[in-house]
């Protein structure tokens, strides 16, 4: 689920929602920590995983919509056969039963997320509620909380009973898109509900339509002097309608150097010629040896504005996770904190 907070707060608007979250993985399952689903009583959002197990949970979020008061619980759930699912591995669901009177602290939430004066949310299993923390005192309260990206949870055990941290702003990729043609379009859909932060850019200010929650457009006669506004760390995607314009937008990428990753679209030809335009303007080979060219992963012979897209998502995706700060374990329970 892109958006769990302001999506949570919107449904209260009808009624009482259980929101069920994995909490903690052993193993194989089919969601990571912090993945979940809203449960109303005639409709549910979001998901966590499907199968049996969600059919399961889904059974016990309405069980607890028909009673008032109800606490937090953190059910342990084996993915095996007495499941009727064959991951073979362990989840611990959270599930929380919300009613109107927590709307006005679910926008306080938002809003604080939004001015950044609160990183995480804390939930205890206790019934003492909800708590928004700034980032020292969730470092203080859970060393790991703030260490998992995505839509992460992280579950703390102590003595008074479990506590769930979750980041409230989601750590989406930052991704400079410069170009908004047929491949690019296509692009902007396929990671409309993927966690990335887009900036559309190009020299075509008609170009620039139906953008997704995701995306900022930025209209630029020369799209390569955006570059400059780039923050460190920024990914960056090259496919504008001209070479001169992409052959301008790598030479500044490298320039400002401070980009994470950077791709650029096109044939093998073009790609080559890039690399020794750019040695004679000075560039080193390591330097000119960090822009991808060309972008996409292996296998997919398509043409199609499509497939391409899928490709370079794909290949976006494998990149993002491959540097996630959260490594899968699969000895302990994942993303799990115990007091010492």
């Amino acid at each position: 689920m892109k958006d769990w907070l302001g999506a949570l707060h919107d449904a209260l608007q009808a009624g009482p929602v259980v929101r069920v979250v994995v909490a903690s993985v052993r193993g194989s399952a089919p969601r990571e920590p912090g993945a979940c689903m809203l449960v109303m009583p005639t409709r549910e959002q979001g998901t966590i995983g499907g199968g049996h197990l969600e059919f399961v949970a889904t059974r016990v979020a309405r069980g607890m919509l028909e009673a008032s008061g109800v606490q937090p619980r953190l059910d342990r759930f084996s993915l095996g056969a007495s499941l009727g699912q064959c991951c073979g591995g362990i989840v611990e669901l959270w599930f929380q039963r919300y009613d109107a009177s927590d709307r006005p602290f679910l926008a306080q939430a938002l809003e604080a997320r939004e001015t950044g004066e609160a990183a995480v949310m804390a939930s205890a299993a206790s019934g003492s509620g909800h708590r928004l923390l700034g980032q020292d005192a969730a470092l203080r309260e859970c060393p790991g909380a703030l260490d998992a990206g995505g839509e992460a949870a992280v579950l703390h055990r102590h003595t008074g009973g479990p506590t769930l941290y979750e980041r409230l702003a989601p750590c989406d990729t930052r991704l400079r898109l410069f170009g908004a043609g047929h491949v690019a379009s296509a692009l902007v859909q396929v990671l409309a509900p993927l966690p990335f932060a887009i900036t559309w850019i190009d020299s075509r200010e008609a170009m620039l339509h139906g953008l997704p929650a995701n995306v900022r457009a930025i209209h630029s006669p020369e799209p390569a002097e955006e570059v400059r506004d780039m923050i460190r760390g920024d990914w960056a995607l090259v496919m504008t309608h001209s070479h001169e314009q992409d052959f301008a937008i790598c030479e500044a990428l490298l320039r400002h150097a401070a980009f994470g990753w950077a791709g650029v679209i096109g044939s093998a030809p073009k790609a080559s010629r890039f690399r020794q335009r750019l040695l004679q303007r000075g560039f080193s080979p390591p330097d000119v040896a960090r822009l991808v060219m060309p972008i996409g992963i292996g296998g997919i012979r398509s043409k199609e504005a499509a497939a391409i897209a899928v490709a370079v998502a794909a290949q976006l995706l494998q990149l993002r996770e491959s540097r996630a700060s959260m490594a899968v374990d699969e000895g302990p329970l994942m993303n799990v904190a115990r007091e010492s």
